[in-house]
């Protein structure tokens, strides 16, 4: 089965929920601009009880350096996600960490901009004006086809039970990354939903 991020999390119910349906990552929203933010405090507590197999990200945007290296000081996380617009430069600055890469996609695949970035992974969300992400809306995921990719591709936007195996057959991707498409409300899971989500990549 391809790998499942759970983004959003705010809660150990939904942690759980996750993990027992087999989530190979969850994550953790520290902009305080989402709807989707945890606090490093509840995000520890959080993490303390998720099982060892599951691997905590947190999630910044356009968010300080040393804020950064904070909160996973904190929170013991190992692996970050950045999400804004963050310049390679800066990415570099994470030498110790796992570095997720997000890029909001258009309708054309920025090729020489993306390989600049020598992260671990990239991300591809949908490009939606004024919002980082979370938006719940697709991009056309064939203009992912024929790029020659470095890194291992976490694919995001709009993702839900009933489109997901389009969306793996299209892309092809490492991982994917779900948050909005199993909500009942931003930052509350539907364990329905997060049921019916694995079930359709299993089926």
């Amino acid at each position: 089965m391809i790998r499942v991020k759970i983004c959003g999390i705010t809660n150990s119910e939904d942690a759980l929920k996750a993990a027992h349906y087999g989530a190979w990552a969850i994550g953790f929203v520290f902009s305080k601009k989402s709807p989707r933010y945890v606090s490093p405090s509840r995000a520890r507590k959080i993490i303390e009880a998720l099982p060892p197999f599951v691997t905590p990200v947190g999630v910044f945007v356009d968010q300080s350096e040393r804020a950064v290296k904070d909160i996973c000081q904190f929170t013991r996380i190992k692996t970050v996600q950045f999400h804004g617009e963050e310049k390679a430069v800066y990415c570099k600055r994470f030498g110790d960490f796992k570095i997720i890469k997000a890029f909001r996609i258009r309708e054309y695949y920025p090729a020489e901009y993306i390989s600049k970035y020598k992260v671990d992974a990239y991300l591809f969300d949908t490009h939606v004006e004024g919002v980082a992400g979370g938006t719940g809306k697709t991009f056309n995921w064939n203009v992912l086809k024929g790029q020659n990719i470095e890194k291992p591709v976490i694919l995001s936007g709009g993702l839900t039970a009933q489109n997901v195996k389009e969306a793996i057959a299209a892309a092809n991707p490492y991982a994917i990354d779900v948050s909005s498409g199993i909500e009942k409300s931003p930052g509350i899971k539907d364990p329905r939903l997060i049921r019916e989500f694995f079930d359709a990549i299993i089926l």
